[in-house]
């Protein structure tokens, strides 16, 4: 598990995080969001020991990551792409890595597989696409075989196959009991693959909820037409909805769609579409970024 505590850290003339709290948990994947200067890789810098906070606590299974015993094996991150050096193979680096996480050439070799760098395993790095390096950084972080990982801009460079390579591996991770921090500017990427988000601006907490509740039913609306307009309209106003129309089409807040069907037969009023728009996670995420 993932905690923060009341995690700051201030500068002479700015705080870049401030009062920060929230948790990502075991078996799911948490989306981790904000503008350009919100405070994430702040944030993760000072969660992964790289920055030390003003004040607060970011804990990683109960502990602070200087204080983890073996902190390869505990927690697996993805910072930035430039991580090997550009005249050695992504296996040399591999096999590098793998003798302070204590990992085995067999795991290597495995993990080569599994990122789809087995066939530039011997390759040098410094020829490596953006994406490559991507996912010799994924290997890298995955070598200790960790509970934990904290991935920032993972997908940055992946082709559509390679987003929907990491989508299954994080997922895959999550499933077998891991924990998942994940940044990305990708939002509608993110909605497929994200359980939980918490969302910052200046540095402070703006929204931490499951996805499934961020844009569930209490920012669902409705479209409605139906043979008899004004009925419906005060059916679904009796029934506490809040109804507006455009022509002949209702527009309607605070009921689900089953709601909304069962409302109409009731009143025998025939039903000629009924769809629902619920907001983007890009949508939510604009409004409460920008949010002062």
């Amino acid at each position: 598990m993932i905690e923060t505590i009341d995690l700051t850290k201030a500068y002479r003339k700015v705080r870049a995080v401030d009062g920060l709290s929230f948790t990502a948990r075991p078996e799911r994947v948490t989306g981790f969001l904000g503008l350009n200067g919100s405070g994430k890789t702040t944030t993760l810098r000072m969660l992964l020991g790289l920055t030390r906070p003003t004040s607060g606590t970011a804990l990683i299974n109960g502990t602070p990551f200087a204080e983890l015993a073996n902190p390869l094996r505990a927690v697996g991150a993805v910072l930035d792409q430039g991580i090997s050096h550009p005249g050695q193979s992504g296996r040399a680096h591999l096999i590098g890595q793998a003798m302070l996480a204590g990992a085995s050439r067999a795991r290597v070799d495995l993990l080569l597989e599994a990122v789809g760098l087995a066939d530039a395993a011997r390759q040098r790095t410094g020829d490596y696409s953006l994406g490559m390096r991507q996912r010799l950084a994924v290997a890298t972080a995955l070598l200790g075989e960790p509970q934990v990982l904290v991935l920032d801009e993972p997908a940055n460079g992946l082709d559509p196959e390679g987003i929907a390579w990491l989508r299954g591996l994080l997922r895959a991770h999550a499933a077998a009991g891991g924990t998942v921090l994940i940044s990305s500017h990708l939002l509608a990427e993110l909605a497929q693959l994200v359980d939980d988000v918490v969302i910052i601006a200046n540095g402070r907490l703006r929204c931490a909820m499951p996805l499934a509740e961020l844009t569930g039913a209490e920012g669902l609306r409705l479209r409605v037409r139906g043979r008899d307009p004004v009925r419906l309209w005060r059916a679904f106003e009796e029934a506490g909805a809040v109804v507006t129309a455009e022509e002949q089409t209702l527009e309607v807040a605070g009921l689900s769609p089953e709601d909304a069907g069962e409302i109409a037969f009731a009143a025998g009023i025939p039903l000629y579409e009924l769809s629902s728009d619920a907001p983007s996670l890009e949508q939510i995420f604009l409004e409460l970024a920008a949010a002062r």
